[in-house]
């Protein structure tokens, strides 16, 4: 590519070395990931990449911050305000689930890090700040939930939502060993069905107040 042309697009460049990179390390982790190839895929070279990502170390937690981002920005953006507190839970549920189907990538990301530790995760300075919005709506769900005494006072926003992540993230996550292991595929749209909104139940039951025993 011309660089004349780079310089004249740098968030294009930018953008493109970045999906060029997520292809590669979701491939190759990042111990086997090659510069090289993320710049001939995003029609640059290696000395642009280094001008905007630094390092190969450094375009990889770029790559994580603009998956956690994208995340949070499209989870952020429903609009529960209208509905009950009991369908809020439902419908943000749903949603954060049927976003783990419909990106493998970010699965495979995730992964990746986790036997890196988070060590990676760890240098980027904005990541934290991403997951805010999602904490806050389900702040504001559950404090809805609980004066209208439908949910349980006191529960941890941050609790719940880590619960509920990790039930669609499990599923997900091992659906070709669980298919291995129980020979139910949970690919499949009648099973994900059926164990998300036993999910649901699970959390709404979890939710609901707790009645003091009679004496």
């Amino acid at each position: 590519m011309n660089e004349q042309r780079v310089k004249r697009d740098p968030e294009g460049t930018r953008r493109r070395i970045l999906e060029a990179a997520t292809e590669q390390f979701t491939r190759y982790g990042l111990a086997g990931a090659r510069v090289d190839a993320v710049a001939a895929a995003a029609g640059t070279n290696e000395r642009m990449l280094y001008y905007y990502f630094a390092s190969n170390e450094g375009l990889y937690v770029a790559v994580l911050e603009a998956m956690y981002a994208r995340f949070a920005e499209r989870e952020g953006s429903l609009d529960l305000s209208g509905l009950q507190p009991s369908d809020a839970i439902r419908e943000t549920a749903q949603s954060i689930w049927a976003y783990l189907w419909k990106n493998p990538q970010w699965l495979s990301l995730i992964n990746n890090e986790n036997l890196h530790e988070g060590r990676y995760l760890e240098r980027s300075s904005s990541l934290r700040e991403t997951i805010s919005p999602l904490i806050d709506l389900l702040r504001v769900t559950l404090e809805r939930g609980a004066a209208a005494g439908q949910f349980r006072s006191g529960v941890d926003p941050l609790d719940f939502y880590v619960t509920l992540v990790g039930m669609g993230y499990y599923i997900v996550a091992n659906r070709f060993t669980l298919e291995a292991f129980t020979g139910r595929n949970y690919a499949e749209s009648l099973h994900q069905k059926s164990i998300s909104t036993m999910h649901v139940d699970m959390l709404l039951s979890y939710l609901r107040p707790v009645v003091a025993p009679l004496e």
